[in-house]
């Protein structure tokens, strides 16, 4: 009954933002409107194939949005991506805390779905949980040439970490013309203030031909709009983040080209996360909970064109550094009980069995015990990761036309991470760590290496029959080192020495594929390819063991699609439909005292669904996207026998969590001619997500259920092509409560921590090319 009324309320509201669309772009077909400043996206040459093929006649699924897209639908980072393509979604938890997900493969550890920055792939940080994929770094989509999101598993080309499907962000390279651009916003948020936002790139011609250089700059400063009651702070999630990138390319002779690239990205902000049992938008956590992200990236990319055959070497350089505080408080003042004593400090015989505080000091009575608690009643968990990761790869592919396209080539990555995960008291007045006072502390050291070979074969048998056969052999090796110098009775942690372990695997994914096109306007697809991703050891205090392992997952992918154009390329509708058979699905599990989580293997799960997407020129002038999903994402076993579940552990026809069963997005924009050669510009977005929970049992006491939501943005504004523009825009025309993560646990004592859409921004936008 709950989905129904979701179903009935989401169509409710697409037919309120249709009306609206269409509302907007209803004056303007009076005029005499010319041709749109752009085309349409599915006219994109994409290089998902590691060659150069036009969208429409890629015989798989894969979405491409645009610069021209990007810039006025006012997408920022990859999160504001999902209302532009199919399957793409996000475990939204807040800057740095994103977790990426493509057709519901949604799962703790590490990716599964690959994001590359033009060739380099970019992972998150490790940390005390061993959940890289919850930690995307975003890098400021701004000089972006496009944005290409494969769907499905990409295992052949892109490695272990594409399982789900692949980001891949192409920025625009430097060219031989002088140039310059500029982009800034004025705007504010309800609930919150004042926001602004500054984007600059210059690119410089130093030798004619040979060598030109790129850069660009930002700086954006957001106000909070979520208040914290306990430290009578306002607005406390107020964000500032800055940097850019220097671009510099050498062309020593014609055929070849060497791109040098530098990132940089620094950001500091207060969770965004707030309590539903504390009111809207408000917080009353004991502790300011930062969230500082620095990340530098390093690239260098040469391509030789040898006549028949490219190559292509990069090799890129990643330090990440990463703070994300969190309050400990509420669980450590509810161990101050008798029953937390004797749970702690007796044996089920009612022994005692020896406890002490962090400095060893034996505690003999409850009054001891009490005094102790109350030491740490203000506390916060402060995890300082530290990560550099280098990867490398080499390739070979034909330049022919044909029939015969190939890609071979090799690829090693290492990364490194060392953690510090310290439990220190916090100054009840600011809500700010005391870096002295240290209740726990634990250090982990972990090291993640790949190796792989690949090679695809795609085969023109006949003008109309391509068939596509592609194959990796990988290997990978897992190293980790942890201790625990600080023990704590509190949350379970012993002193621990240093203790190693190591896990490796190698094998092979496969892919093959064959598309047939009907008529040069249709054509016919189908796949099935498989997909994998590493395993690792847990590092979780509370668990029988201080290192337990946990086994690689992987999935096999079948789908098949129609590509189609109608009315001379003005009507673009795909269609495609794709079920995955997951097995050995790594997934959250908790320690019995509900305190932290670590991730175990689940039996098997299927995901099943269907995509859609179209684009549309009606009329001179106004275009129109929209894309579809709808998909089921159950457990098909369950995850521990019966013996050994617990609360937590789902079972078979449990849900995924976090995985919408159906979402939708519509952008429809329309320019027409004012005067002389300025034009007038409307646009609107709507995108829509159905409800899912939090957790795979929805019974279980810490699980949520998340309602669905609908989000509208507009922009309307006079632009002057290739020149000037200025823009009025509003994000959540409706100020909707779009809450996107929920999350509850024993340390929070059962209150329901949620993440949520920007309450309504209205802003002013202007920008100038030189």
């Amino acid at each position: 009954m709950t989905d129904v009324i979701q179903q009935r309320r989401a169509m409710g509201h697409a037919l309120l933002a249709a009306t609206f669309l269409s509302g907007l772009a209803a004056p303007a077909f009076a005029q005499n409107a010319q041709p749109a400043t752009g085309g349409s996206d599915a006219d994109i040459v994409v290089t998902a194939l590691k060659r150069d093929t036009r969208l429409q006649e890629t015989p798989i699924a894969i979405s491409a949005v645009s610069a021209q897209t990007i810039a006025n639908s006012g997408v920022q980072n990859i999160a504001d991506l999902r209302s532009q393509v199919p399957s793409l979604s996000f475990v939204d938890g807040g800057p740095s805390n994103r977790r990426v997900v493509i057709r519901g493969i949604q799962a703790t550890g590490e990716p599964t779905v690959g994001v590359y920055y033009d060739e380099t792939p970019v992972t998150g940080t490790v940390g005390a949980s061993n959940d890289a994929g919850g930690s995307t770094p975003e890098l400021r989509l701004f000089d972006v040439e496009r944005v290409e999101a494969l769907r499905g598993p990409q295992g052949t080309l892109y490695g272990s970490g594409s399982m789900g499907g692949t980001l891949r962000i192409i920025y625009k390279k430097p060219s031989y013309e002088l140039g310059a651009d500029f982009d800034g916003s004025l705007s504010g948020t309800q609930h919150g203030g004042a926001n602004q936002e500054m984007n600059g790139m210059i690119n410089v011609p130093i030798v004619d031909q040979k060598v030109a250089l790129r850069a660009v700059g930002f700086f954006k400063r957001n106000s909070g709009y979520i208040d914290n009651t306990w430290l009578r702070v306002k607005d406390i999630n107020a964000e500032e983040s800055y940097g850019g990138r220097v671009m510099l390319r050498i062309q020593p002779v014609e055929q070849w080209t060497i791109d040098a690239a530098a990132y940089y990205n620094k950001s500091t902000t207060d969770t965004p996360t707030w309590l539903l049992e504390s009111g809207k938008y408000k917080t009353d956590s004991r502790t300011r909970q930062v969230v500082r992200d620095e990340v530098k990236l390093y690239s260098l990319t040469s391509n030789y064109d040898f006549g028949p055959v490219i190559a292509t070497g990069v090799v890129s350089y990643m330090e990440r550094n990463l703070v994300s505080q969190s309050d400990t408080s509420r669980f450590i003042q509810g161990t101050n009980t008798l029953a937390g004593y004797n749970a702690r400090c007796f044996t089920a015989t009612g022994a005692p069995n020896g406890c002490t505080d962090q400095f060893l000091n034996p505690i003999t009575s409850f009054k001891q015990y009490q005094a102790f608690v109350a030491g740490q009643s203000t506390s916060s968990l402060y995890p300082q990761q530290d990560l550099n990761a280098l990867t490398a790869e080499l390739r070979l592919s034909s330049a022919s036309k044909g029939p015969i396209h190939w890609t071979v080539g090799g690829f090693y990555s290492r990364r490194r991470t060392n953690v510090a995960n310290p439990q220190l008291n916090v100054n009840p007045l600011n809500g700010y760590v005391i870096p002295t006072e240290v209740d726990t502390i634990r250090f982990i050291y972990d090291q993640l290496k790949q190796v792989a070979a690949f090679g695809e074969l795609s085969w023109d048998l006949t003008s109309r029959l391509n068939i596509t056969g592609g194959v990796r052999y990988f290997k990978y090796t897992k190293n980790v080192v942890g201790h625990t110098d600080v023990p704590s009775i509190l949350v379970g942690a012993r002193l621990t020495p240093p203790t190693y372990l190591s896990s490796s695997e190698d094998g092979t994914v496969v892919k093959a594929n064959a598309s047939y096109k009907i008529t040069p306007d249709i054509m016919f697809y189908a796949e099935a390819a498989q997909g994998f991703r590493p395993g690792g050891v847990n590092q979780v205090l509370g668990l029988a063991q201080s290192l337990t392992p946990y086994r690689s997952d992987s999935l096999w992918n079948y789908e098949a699609g129609f590509k189609t154009s109608w009315l001379n390329h003005k009507l673009i509708v795909n269609l495609d439909a794709f079920r995955i058979d997951w097995t050995n699905m790594q997934v959250t599990q908790r320690t019995p005292n509900g305190a932290f989580s670590y991730i175990g293997n689940a039996a098997a799960a299927r995901v099943q669904g269907v995509e859609f997407e179209t684009s549309i020129q009606p009329v001179h002038g106004l275009s129109i996207n929209g894309n579809a999903t709808y998909m089921t994402a159950k457990l098909t076993e369950d995850q521990l026998a019966a013996n050994l579940a617990t609360a937590s552990s789902g079972r078979a026809g449990d849900r995924i969590p976090y995985v919408p069963k159906f979402t939708a997005g519509v952008g429809a924009q329309y320019t027409w001619p004012l005067f002389g050669e300025v034009n007038g510009l409307v646009r609107g977005d709507f995108s829509h997500s159905s409800g899912y929970y939090s957790d795979f049992r929805p019974s279980y006491v810490y699980t949520r259920y998340i309602n669905g939501y609908e989000l509208v943005n507009t922009r309307i504004g006079i632009e002057k092509p290739n020149d000037w523009g200025a823009y009025i825009f509003v994000n959540n025309l409706f100020d909707v409560l779009a809450i996107s993560r929920a999350s509850s646990s024993a340390i929070g004592v059962g209150l329901t921590s949620v993440t949520s859409a920007r309450p309504r921004t209205i802003g002013l936008n202007l920008r100038k090319t030189f």
